[in-house]
């Protein structure tokens, strides 16, 4: 399996350029970008794909097939915001409580000690358990907080604003 684990900011040799951001290094066969307000680092992969790590996020990208084109992220601790275009379908995060699959859309997943929080901007995300058979759709402005227990999914839930925003806020939205 391809990709490597990373941390938010692992990257050495960046220097910061003007308005806050920092041009670093190819990985996994995306464009890296560093950022300071907030801190994220964001990656511009091919395929229409653009992944928002907050500070802090430990990920790894995997493109299995070595094509330059990650196929999913793992996921350990803190969040991501993907932005996918509509043609490419079947990426994934998966983080130990659940696993989301892009539809085509812009949506935040955020990996905790104890649970996995998902939340739509626009578009649609499936989210299930890792091996389980039922799978939740979220739509625009839909949330699910899927818990370590296990047993059914938790209901799909429209977050209220402040909880929106307080998410989106940690990538600069």
């Amino acid at each position: 399996m391809g990709g490597f684990r990373v941390g938010f900011g692992a990257l050495l040799g960046v220097a910061v350029g003007v308005g806050g951001t920092a041009q670093a290094q190819t990985r996994d066969g995306c464009r890296v970008s560093l950022f300071t307000d907030p801190p994220r680092e964001v990656l511009d992969c091919p395929g229409g794909l653009t992944i928002s790590a907050e500070k802090g996020a430990t990920y790894r990208l995997i493109d299995a097939n070595r094509d330059g084109r990650p196929e999913a992220v793992e996921l350990d601790g803190k969040a991501l915001l993907i932005e996918s275009a509509p043609r490419r379908s079947g990426f994934q995060v998966r983080t130990p409580h659940a696993v989301a699959s892009v539809r085509g859309t812009t949506w935040a997943i955020d990996a905790g000690a104890g649970a996995t929080a998902v939340f739509v901007e626009a578009g649609t995300v499936a989210v299930a358990r890792p091996g389980g058979r039922e799978t939740a759709l979220l739509r625009a402005g839909d949330g699910i907080d899927v818990g370590a227990e296990g047993g059914a999914l938790p209901a799909v839930k429209r977050w209220s604003r402040e909880r929106r925003l307080h998410l989106l806020a940690r990538f600069g939205r």
